[in-house]
This record gives C-alpha cells, sequence and structure tokens, in this order.
C-alpha cells in the first residue's frame, strides 16, 4: 500500500441544513488544529440557536415522507450510502487522522467499525418486524408494530468522529426519523462529508442535518419540543447533564458516559499476548479511546515478570505523525488535551505512584509544535489515587498488584465506572467467573478492547451509561422506535350489548 493522501482542506466548516450547506446565522468560530503540526488548519462555525432551530424545522418538514417509505425503501437507500462509504474509506480516514491525530490504519478501523453498524442498519425491514397474535379473545386479533419517534439527535465526541455518530444515524433512518447530528466541533468535516454522501445515496433532503457547535448547539436541542430523543457519547458529568435535562423536557436521552477500563492478568495468563494487549490497549489511538485499557491489575507473581516487558515496549512505541503507516502511537486532539494528559503524569508522582516509563517531553522531528506525549507507564498505583479513580483519556497505564483473583475482582467492582473489561488466563472456570459476577457492561476473556459488533449493542454500566438502552443492536432499534399496540374485532364477531366489567379473554 502506498502512502495515503493526506487530507489538507482549509475552507471553514458549516453546517448542513435542508440538503445544503450553508454557513448558518451564527458568528462564533473556533479554529480546528492540525494535532500532528499544532497549526490552525480551518476554521469551524459554531452554530446558534436560530441554526438548531433551522434545523430542526427542515427535519420536521422531511420526516412524514421518510417515514411513510416503506422499510425496504429506506434499506435501499442506506445499501447505497453503505456502497459509497466503502469507495471513500481512505479518504473519510484521512479526514480523522488530519483532525483527530489518531494513525491512519486506526482510523481505517474506525471507518470500518462504521460500515458493520450500517450493514446491520439495511436489514431493517427483519428488524421492524413486529407480534401477532390470532384469537387472543374470541374474534379478537392483537399485534404490535414498532413506529418511528420522529425528530432525532446524536451529540458525538472527538475521538471517533465516523464510527460513533453511525452508531446512531444509520438505525435512525432505518427506523424513519429524521436525524440531526451535532458531531464534536474539535475534527468536523468527517460528518459533513457523510452527509453529502447520503445525499448522493437518494436520501431526502432534511431527513439528515448538521450542526457544527458548542454547548450553544446542545441546549438548544436539549430544549427543542419537537426532538423527541437524544443520544450521546462523552464524558460523565456531561453524559448525565444530558441525562437529566433531556429526561427532564420529555425526551428519551441514551447517554454514554467515561470509563476506567481494567485488564485483569491471571498468573497463569500467557504473558507475551497479555504484554501485546496492554500495548495496544492502552496507547493506541493515543488512549483517546472509551475502550482504551488504562489500569492493569497484576495478580500474584505476574506484575514482576511482566512490568520489565511493558517497560520495554512503552519505551520504543513507534511516535509519529499518524499518516506514516508504520506509527504506532499519534498526537492528542489538542494542546489542553496534553497539559491535561502530563498533569496527571505529575499527579501520579506526587501521590507516590512508581514512574516506570515518561512520555512527557517527547519531541517529533519536522513535527515540534505538534500535540505529542508518548506512552506513560505507572507501577504500585492504589485505589486512593487520581490517577486510578479518573479518567484520564490519554497514553497512561496504571499498574495495580492485586494478591488473588477475589482482590482483582473487587477492584474492578468498586470503581464507579463499568464500561468495559478484561480479563488474561487459561483458566475456564476464572473465566466464566469473572464474566459471571464482574459489574461491567463489556467483557472480554482475553480480548482486552470488548467492543461488541454490530447486532449485539454498545454499553457500560453504573457511571458509564445514563439511560436504559444500549447503544446500536437490537436494542438500538427500540431506541428509535416506539411499540404500538392493536386489537382488532370486525362487527360479525362482536358480541351484543354494552359491557361493563374489564375485558378478559374469552
Amino acid at each position: 500500500m502506498g502512502a495515503p493522501e493526506p487530507f489538507t482542506a482549509t475552507a471553514d466548516v458549516g453546517h448542513y441544513i435542508a440538503g445544503e450547506f450553508t454557513p448558518g446565522a451564527g458568528t462564533r468560530r473556533q479554529p480546528v488544529f492540525n494535532p500532528a503540526t499544532g497549526s490552525v488548519a480551518r476554521q469551524v462555525l459554531l452554530a446558534s440557536e436560530a441554526d438548531v432551530a433551522a434545523a430542526v424545522a427542515a427535519a420536521t418538514k422531511a420526516f412524514p415522507t421518510w417515514a411513510d417509505f416503506a422499510p425496504i425503501r429506506r434499506a435501499r437507500v442506506l445499501q447505497k450510502f453503505l456502497d459509497l462509504l466503502n469507495q471513500h474509506r481512505d479518504t473519510i480516514a484521512a479526514m480523522i487522522t488530519g483532525e483527530h491525530g489518531k494513525v491512519f490504519t486506526d482510523a481505517q478501523g474506525e471507518v470500518t467499525r462504521g460500515i458493520e453498524i450500517l450493514e446491520f442498519a439495511c436489514g431493517v425491514p427483519q428488524l421492524l418486524k413486529g407480534d401477532y397474535t390470532e384469537q387472543v379473545s374470541t374474534g379478537i386479533d392483537n399485534w404490535t408494530m414498532r413506529q418511528p419517534l420522529g425528530v432525532v439527535a446524536g451529540i458525538t465526541p472527538f475521538n471517533f468522529p465516523c464510527m460513533v455518530p453511525c452508531w446512531m444515524f444509520p438505525l435512525a433512518l432505518a427506523c424513519g426519523n429524521a436525524f440531526i447530528l451535532k458531531p464534536s466541533e474539535r475534527d468536523p468535516s468527517a460528518s459533513l462529508f457523510m452527509a453529502e454522501l447520503l445525499k448522493q445515496a437518494g436520501l431526502p433532503d432534511g431527513v439528515f442535518n448538521v450542526v457544527q457547535g458548542d454547548k450553544v448547539a446542545v441546549d438548544a436541542l436539549l430544549a427543542h419540543t419537537d426532538v423527541k430523543a437524544l443520544s450521546f457519547v462523552g464524558s460523565t458529568p456531561i453524559a448525565q447533564y444530558i441525562y437529566e435535562t433531556g429526561a427532564r423536557n420529555g425526551k428519551r436521552v441514551q447517554a454514554l458516559g467515561g470509563a476506567k477500563n481494567h485488564m485483569v492478568v491471571m498468573p497463569d495468563a500467557d504473558l507475551d499476548q497479555a504484554v501485546d494487549a496492554l500495548i495496544g490497549s492502552a496507547y493506541g489511538s493515543a488512549g483517546e479511546r472509551c475502550m482504551a485499557i488504562s489500569v492493569a491489575v497484576l495478580v500474584g507473581d505476574v506484575g514482576d515478570k511482566i512490568m520489565p516487558k511493558l517497560a520495554e515496549r512503552a519505551k520504543t512505541l513507534k511516535i509519529k505523525n499518524g499518516m506514516a503507516l508504520d506509527a504506532e502511537l499519534g498526537p492528542v486532539i489538542t494542546q489542553q488535551a496534553k497539559d491535561r494528559i502530563e498533569g496527571y503524569i505529575e499527579q501520579g508522582v506526587k501521590e507516590g505512584a512508581k514512574l516506570v516509563v515518561d512520555g512527557r517531553g517527547t519531541a517529533i522531528a519536522g513535527h515540534e509544535g505538534g500535540f505529542f506525549t508518548g506512552g506513560t507507564l505507572f507501577d504500585h498505583v492504589t485505589p486512593s489515587m487520581r490517577i486510578y479513580k479518573e479518567e484520564i483519556f490519554g497514553p497512561v497505564l496504571s499498574c495495580v498488584r492485586a494478591h488473588d483473583f477475589a482482590e482483582a475482582l473487587q477492584l474492578v467492582n468498586d470503581h464507579e465506572f463499568g464500561n468495559g473489561v478484561a480479563c488474561f488466563t487459561r483458566d475456564g472456570n476464572v473465566a466464566r467467573e469473572f464474566a459471571r459476577r464482574v459489574q461491567v457492561g463489556m467483557v472480554g476473556i482475553n480480548v482486552p478492547i470488548p467492543v461488541p459488533m454490530a447486532w449485539h449493542g454498545f454499553g457500560g454500566w453504573k457511571k458509564s451509561l445514563f439511560g436504559d438502552m444500549h447503544a446500536y443492536g437490537e436494542e438500538g432499534v427500540r431506541f428509535y422506535t416506539k411499540q404500538k399496540s392493536v386489537m382488532q374485532r370486525w362487527p360479525e364477531s362482536t358480541p351484543k350489548g354494552a359491557e361493563f366489567t374489564m375485558p378478559v379473554s374469552k
């Protein structure tokens, strides 16, 4: 494979409303950076309340016609979009690397995972089938159907500007809803490119809209009475705010929050496999993943055996501009993110953790202004330390020692987050008991990042999820539809006379 073409667009990034690209009515803007160089690449125009209102009006107008499309017609539009997404996979990946910083091969994987959700959504005729019972009572049949909600919105994070929106809008559209996407203002270009592909695929104008923006746009979506549901992925404080505000305004809300994912390494684990898993899951995408492993729980004598191997690998990570095909670790998203991550490293040192590998001070030749911080490794971290309790969202791996399986399991279950977890072992009973007893929504056995496939659904427990339903899969279909139950009886089978008692089967 030759070197991919970098994304070098410099034009302002605006909105997509009613099938048209528009700068909107807002006057505020903010820079979009190239994280590898630290330079401003372009400006994003931030939506005003009027821009959000225009997007909602366009979606509200387009919804009835789109909802009346037969499910198979909607699926055909999505199938054309799927074909286009496959054709332009590398173009979108380059956009992601140019604005987020993650390495190009990882960005390709992100687009592929988004494509898999779309493939699932194309099966919507099967997913929307209701239930039917003949003769529930004499002369009466009963069936259920699932119908779209109306205008729904998605608020998505910077770390997956293609995949996380694809957790939301393909299923929402397939179910017959109109959709408004509010992507992260830090890497906004992929959202507009996907909007353009949807138009090429034949999606009617107004069914899919994009508003760039910050808290102003989010609050406008939360307050608008015509927005029936909101999906969100981001930090726990914002997830809780969106969940509480949306519910107070009568909306259905699905808000995925933060994480502090543990990987338990048992004494019988294949240590080389465990090292590979920890290095890839802790430092991949510069740790800017809600499913990144940020805590290794080393059981028994594993710690003394594995730490030298982890240190050697962390010191030799290939840290480069993400467009280099051999890059293993790219920059983080912004200078503020770098400062926050390195502040946590300083905090860990102050709290008494052993700093085995220090990623601070990383400089890349030719990219001296880039937002690079290297892989950092701590040992002898304790549960009272901030670097253990709080989500760092960077390439920092904290190692905790545990005497046995019971102590390791208790550590995981006591943490306030419950997004993802992994256990590396050869013992089938340990694996079974771990999977049964751990209080976490997504579990990997010898799998470090157990992101479920498209038809299973994604979601954590505890403070990692606010709301009742997980993202995508059949849970996503339920989230974006409401059930209606119909009971039917015809005059010829209707008994004569008024009935004053509670109807029962007879």
